[in-house]
């Protein structure tokens, strides 16, 4: 992956104007119409036999795709899930068995969220993508995006998958944040989420390290730290280093509206922040080894490098990978905060449009990736984190957990700790129903990626979308730091040029003239 996004809450924007509430009563009103001809939609297109063909765009290596081995088999006290085929495949067998409808799932996959949009722009056509939170917004404030049905959200539907057994975590996530005075749940679901941190060598790498941005620019690992190739995460970390001071201290952490202002320091993209930012890039691009899309994994397993900015999903694959050879990587979120990023499944405008029977099935869709078997599936597939916990009608997902991540019978009692992941479950920080009795080291390591304590959510901040002009300035700052920036060339070398290209001239000139006189 993959890339990734993010967030803490901001508050709901009130609206009050008689115009504003016309507006939401007319679109109430229309996606309720939409949500009861769907029904018609399904039991016509069974009766004619048609096959709807719903063409879905994903991450790559983002879903399970099945052919799990024989002894893959996830053996729980609910059942065993085992992935045979793709799970979208799965899909389609069981939405024709619950319909009657045939379903057929043009399945393809999108490197980054730029490369996704820049499809759309030159007009690639897709019903159902999974963009991350950012693109999201820009999706949403460009009008791109169909709102789900009224009937998406009826929690009394046992087949309403999302609604019933989203993270209560997630749900307040995507109620609160907005963009132009909508809520991001009218438009998103989501599938994934995570944070950013550093993947790190223990043997080599002190943890107090680790914990701070500012080890992207230590030169006591110097060439031995990677960083992301994209302006985003490596921005992100940056913004994190530099304001090191600033979030560490204890008038802001202990601040009343201390969310909101993390949240408006890591979104600064004033003139003058990046400016600084860029130079302090330039920094940290002298020391790395890298900037990297893909190979910080490899590096780390390989132990060319030491420390590595990483998505925790992608940290939880490198971990494993590294612990086959007995070779122990940890993961650590660091203290000033951490990117909180969400991806999340979208209907776009081009694709749906007013098709009944087409948004039947892409909800379908999302409600399937939803249940609970196929969250584990997905997760065990792929590293990260499902936004699925089963809610109170299921408890496939903490049982996967469990299985996952309890400690050994036979290991020693003194090295077994409570690791409690209620805050997720159920909203409250420690639910006595959610522990997980795990050996100690599991608090640096998978199961502190994927699923992070409590604190560490406190200190996150998603990375909001920027307008057109701060883009911009983002992405010429960007320029700078990885192509050519003219003002970091200082004064003696642009005077050395200037007479080097004076006498380049002087020398054309004189050669003219002198073949001219022979």
């Amino acid at each position: 992956m993959i890339g990734k996004m993010m967030n803490s809450g901001s508050s709901k924007i009130a609206k009050i104007m008689a115009g504003a509430l016309a507006t939401v009563f007319a679109v109430t009103g229309t996606v309720g119409l939409l949500a009861r001809n769907t029904f018609a939609a399904d039991e016509e297109v069974a009766a004619t036999g048609e096959t709807v063909v719903l063409r879905v765009c994903n991450w790559e290596e983002y879903i399970d795709l099945g052919e799990w081995e024989e002894d893959e088999v996830i053996d729980l006290d609910n059942g065993d899930i085992f992935g045979e085929n793709p799970i979208y495949e799965d899909f389609a067998e069981w939405y024709f068995e619950k319909t009657g409808v045939k379903v057929v799932i043009e399945y393809s996959c999108f490197g980054t969220n730029e490369e996704l949009y820049n499809m759309l722009t030159i007009g690639d056509v897709y019903d159902l993508v999974c963009p991350s939170d950012y693109m999201i917004m820009k999706l949403m404030s460009e009008g791109k995006l169909v709102a789900f049905s009224e009937g998406f959200f009826d929690t009394e539907n046992e087949e309403n998958y999302y609604v019933r057994g989203a993270s209560p975590f997630i749900q307040q996530a995507f109620e609160e944040n907005e963009i132009n005075g909508e809520a991001w749940k009218n438009y998103a679901a989501c599938y994934m989420w995570g944070v950013t941190g550093m993947l790190y060598n223990p043997d080599e790498v002190p943890r107090e390290d680790a914990m701070s941005w500012r080890i992207i620019s230590n030169s006591d690992y110097y060439r031995q730290v990677t960083v992301k190739d994209n302006v985003r995460d490596t921005m992100f970390a940056a913004m994190g280093a530099l304001k090191s001071d600033l979030l560490m201290s204890e008038d802001f952490i202990n601040s009343e509206n201390y969310s909101m202002r993390l949240r408006d320091e890591m979104n600064d993209v004033s003139e003058e922040t990046l400016m600084q930012l860029q130079e302090y890039i330039q920094e940290v691009r002298k020391n790395a080894y890298s900037f990297e899309s893909d190979s910080g994994k490899a590096d780390m397993i390989t132990g060319k490098v030491l420390a590595n900015l990483q998505w925790s999903g992608d940290a939880v694959y490198a971990m494993d990978q590294a612990e086959e050879d007995d070779y122990y990587l940890e993961f650590a979120i660091p203290d000033e905060c951490t990117n909180l990023w969400f991806d999340g499944w979208v209907m776009l405008k081009n694709g749906i449009g007013n098709d009944a029977a087409k948004q039947k099935a892409a909800e379908a869709f999302v409600n399937y990736m939803s249940m609970p078997e196929s969250a584990v599936r997905n997760m065990y597939y792929i590293g990260y984190t499902s936004a699925i916990t089963g809610g109170e009608y299921d408890d496939t997902v903490f049982q996967y957990i469990d299985w996952t991540y309890s400690a050994d019978e036979d290991e020693d009692p003194e090295n077994i700790v409570e690791y409690n992941v209620g805050y997720y479950f159920t909203g409250e920080e420690d639910s006595e129903d959610y522990i997980i009795y795990a050996t100690e080291d599991q608090t640096r390591r998978q199961l502190y990626a994927q699923y992070p304590p409590k604190d560490a959510i406190d200190r996150s901040a998603i990375m909001w979308y920027f307008d057109t002009e701060a883009n911009a300035r983002v992405n010429q700052m960007w320029i700078n730091v990885r192509c050519f920036n003219a003002n970091s060339i200082p004064v003696w070398l642009w005077i050395v040029i200037g007479a080097a290209f004076a006498a380049a001239v002087f020398i054309m000139i004189r050669t003219r003239i002198n073949n001219r006189v022979k």
